[in-house]
């Protein structure tokens, strides 16, 4: 009974820094990666340095953040991993911009995308939960079409928008791409794939299309 509790207690002290272990872990990469991307866009040809600055990107990791959170905990640190990964990102890629380029200037746009980190991030970390390790098929569809929902969004944006042909095709190729090797069975994929279908003309009317406006 003492040796129980003992033990109890001493799992109960763990936590705490177990989750401070992967919240640091998950913003650190986040960080990292996010000066990685501002360094490409420098680095990318032409048009393809649009990919550096990919909010689908950036949510495919916070959505592996939330995939390998989900092997020692709940949901809800899988979206703590998540939402670190995704601020991290946004810090990294402004934090060099501010220091080591010329100025990140005006700090609308960075507050604008730290904002939409704050959604995304947890939101993508719960889907890469989902994905790996929920026990419905649901779950697992729902996760997986969050996941690959955002390249058919920035796809249309490309194709629509900029006119980036090529942008738009290697988006597109990832939007099917994800579904069709990540899913688990071919009932899965399939259903993967009609809810993908829905959500990247939704994420374009309210994610894509606010943006622009804001932009111009």
């Amino acid at each position: 009974m003492t040796t129980t509790t003992a033990a109890g207690q001493a799992g109960t002290r763990s936590r705490p820094h177990a989750w401070a272990g992967s919240t640091a872990w998950a913003s650190g990469t986040g960080l990292l990666l996010g000066v990685l991307t501002n360094l490409a866009q420098g680095w990318l040809p032409g048009a393809w340095q649009q990919i550096a600055n990919s909010g689908a990107v950036w949510s495919a990791v916070a959505f592996a953040a939330g995939a390998l959170s989900s092997r020692r905990g709940s949901v809800f640190r899988s979206a703590i991993g998540g939402l670190g990964a995704e601020t991290g990102l946004v810090v990294g890629y402004y934090g060099y911009a501010q220091f080591g380029r010329d100025g990140a200037g005006d700090l609308f746009f960075p507050l604008i995308w730290l904002g939409m980190a704050c959604v995304a991030g947890p939101l993508s970390g719960v889907a890469g939960h989902w994905w790996r390790r929920g026990r419905d098929a649901r779950r697992r569809v729902t996760g997986l079409a969050a996941f690959a929902g955002p390249f058919g969004m920035e796809g249309l944006a490309y194709a629509w928008n900029l006119h980036y042909a090529p942008q738009a095709w290697a988006s597109l190729a990832l939007f099917l791409l994800i579904p069709l090797l990540m899913a688990r069975t071919h009932k899965e994929r399939a259903l993967t794939l009609a809810a993908a279908v829905v959500c990247a003309p939704l994420g374009y009317a309210v994610i894509e299309l606010p943006l622009q406006w804001v932009s111009a």
